[in-house]
Order: C-alpha cells, then structure tokens, then sequence
C-alpha cells in the first residue's frame, strides 16, 4: 500500500473544540478520508511530542514553543526564538517520518511552513511533495518580499499545486509561473434525515461563523435594520451562531432588534452535529464576507440542500453564476445585502433543488480525496 506523510499546522488536536476550528476539522476529515484509500502519516504541531492512531491513520505530533502558530508574527523579534525552535522541530519531525517509512509522496498544507519542510524533506530524501496553497499564504506572506522569495521556491519545486479558490488557484499560478489546480476543501456532515426545501414563506435564515469584520456580522446587522415590516412578516426566524471579537457589538445590536418584537435568535459556536441540524432547519444561510475565497460554510450549505444569500467576494459569484443555488447582493454593503435578503424572500427555495444538488456532488470529502490521490500518482 502507497504511504504518504501529510504535513499540515491545521491538523486539530484532539481535544479541539467543534465548532472554532472549521480548518481543522476539514483538515481532520480530509486526512481521514485519504486514510481510507492509502496509508497515512499527519505529522503536525501540538503542546507536546505523542503518536496516536485512529483507524488507518497515524498521527505525529511534534512539540513546539508556542500555538497556534498563526499568532507567531516574523515582523516581531520576540518571536523569533520561537519561531526558530519551531521550524527546528518541525524539519526534525518530517525528516524522521520519512527516513523511517517508505514514503512515496509528500503532501503539504499548506506551502509556508509545511510546504518548506517538505521542500527540504525532498532534498535530503529524494522524495517528491505536492502542497495545498491556503489564502493566507499567497495573500498575506506573499506580500513579505523575502518571504515571497521563499514561497515562491517552494511552490516552483513541487510536483503538484492546488488551491481551495478558483482565485487563489490564479495567484498561485502567477507567483510560481507553473499551473495550480482547484481542489474544493469541506468538512464532512452527518445528514440523519432529508432537507425539504419550502416553497412559501415564512422563511427561515441562518448565520453560522466568527463575528468577524472580514465574515461581515456587522455588515449583517446593519443591512437587518433596512428590512420593512413587508419583509419581516416573511421571516419565521433569523438564527445567528458564533462568536468572536465582535461578540458585544452582536449582543448589542441584536437585543435592540430582538426588543422591537424582531424574531432573532443568538447562540454559540456550534459543533458538527448542531451546525447540520441549523443548515437543515434553515431556508437560507447568510454568507455575508467582506474577505472570502470559498468558505467552509459553502460546502456545509451544499451538502445540506440549503441555498445562499451572499456578497459578491471571492469566487462566490463565479459558483453562484455557475448553478443556480441562491442570490448574490450588487455590492458588498449592507444596503445591497439587504436588497439580496428582499429578493430571496421573494424567491422560493425550491427553485434552487437542481442547481443544489449538482454543486453538492463536486463539494465533497471523497470527490477531494479521490481527485488528489489520482493526481499524485497518475504515472
């Protein structure tokens, strides 16, 4: 059986709460999936050294200074030593899973530090790497210059490059000069019964994620308070789940509404279970981002046959033009957002049945996996 080590700072712990880690959980139902079809080593950061195994998959963590490592910044130089003691252990790790195993393929999410690591792994080992580009690593580092440098190398040394954006695919391929193909990233739900798309309203909204200003809670809110009485006589129920930085401005705003007689619900973060159970209850799901590629909460509303009201941000408008699955705003303002509201409630979402199932199938855990492993080993 063909064995590859996945590289990966996304990897959740185990004791990880369900509900904050929506990388980590599609990174662990990714994995896990592979785990199926090959055999599969994760090799990922945690607070201590430990091995474990669940089913086919074995996972390897290495100690490291500090997590997450998405808070340890370059530009700081208290961060360096960490930073440091990190890559260290990281290298140290990858290097002794593929000397001891017989590896024949790396893969890496995502290219910075993993893909680095895998980069060098090859080196010393003669081993090729493929990698997962994530946005934060073309968006953000990309923008460092001698970081830059580095992305660029690792990108242009591997076999394969994929991207979970049809636009970060695009940048991907400019940075590297070589082609990057988009792989959809999803989580894996649990359906337990039959979605029923209604076909008059009252209607049901729904609103899961982290009160951001990049996801757009605020922006939400404020596009709630240019619904008419017309409008809300056709919503049974806006149910926002979450939480985040923006936890006492939501609070806030929403009690305002909810003491005007407004039928809102707030609650927390939720867990697998709960968040398929809302998107099953719900006749729309709110997708109102400011930043996005393609969120996880997409997959999550494909899988669920539940249609979007959305901002035109990312690839969203490119899959919204492509199947007919929901209504995309002009602009991304809480005005337009609100006129997107009064033409869904205007809609019927059953109209949205076909267009739904046809995304469904291509958002998918097993369609990923098998895409992949297919890619890797194609000769």
């Amino acid at each position: 059986m063909k064995h590859i080590p996945v590289i990966s700072t996304s990897f959740p712990d185990i004791s990880f709460q369900e509900g904050q880690e929506a990388a980590g959980t599609f990174v662990y139902d990714f994995v896990y999936e592979l785990s199926h079809h090959i055999s599969v080593t994760i090799i990922t950061p945690g607070s201590k050294t430990k091995s474990l195994e669940i089913d086919n998959l074995k996972i390897e963590y290495f100690a490291v200074p500090s997590l997450p490592l998405s808070l340890l910044k370059a530009v700081n130089p208290s961060h360096w030593l960490k930073i440091i003691k990190t890559l260290k252990a990281g290298q140290d790790k990858v290097n002794e899973i593929v000397s001891k195993t017989k590896t024949d393929h790396i893969f890496a999410l995502w290219v910075l530090p993993s893909g680095f690591w895998a980069k060098r792994a090859e080196k010393k080992h003669k081993v090729p790497y493929s990698l997962w580009a994530l946005g934060s690593d073309i968006w953000s580092l990309g923008k460092i210059p001698v970081i830059r440098s580095v992305l660029q190398s690792v990108l242009q040394g591997s076999k394969n490059r994929f991207a979970d954006g049809y636009e970060l695919a695009a940048d991907v391929k400019k940075i590297s000069g070589l082609d990057c193909k988009f792989l959809p990233s999803s989580r894996k739900l649990i359906r337990k019964k039959k979605k029923k798309l209604v076909s008059h309203p009252p209607y049901k909204l729904a609103f899961l994620g982290r009160w951001h200003p990049h996801k757009g809670i605020d922006l939400l809110l404020e596009s709630l308070t240019y619904l008419d009485e017309k409008d809300w006589g056709k919503i049974s129920e806006i149910r926002i789940c979450g939480g985040g930085p923006l936890d006492k401005v939501v609070h806030k705003e929403v009690k305002k509404m909810q003491n005007k007689g407004l039928p809102l619900t707030l609650r927390g973060y939720l867990n697998r279970a709960a968040a398929t159970e809302l998107l099953l209850w719900a006749d729309y799901v709110l997708l109102p981002s400011r930043i996005e590629s393609i969120p996880v909460i997409f997959s999550d509303a494909m899988q669920t046959d539940c249609p979007l009201i959305s901002t035109p941000i990312g690839d969203l408008p490119r899959l919204l033009e492509e199947e007919n699955i929901g209504v995309l705003a002009e602009t991304t303002t809480p005005l337009a957002f609100s006129q997107a509201i009064k033409q869904a409630l205007e809609q019927e979402p059953t109209n949205y049945k076909d267009g739904l199932a046809i995304m469904r199938r291509g958002f998918s855990v097993e369609v990923a996996a098998r895409e992949l492993l297919a890619l890797l080993f194609e000769d």
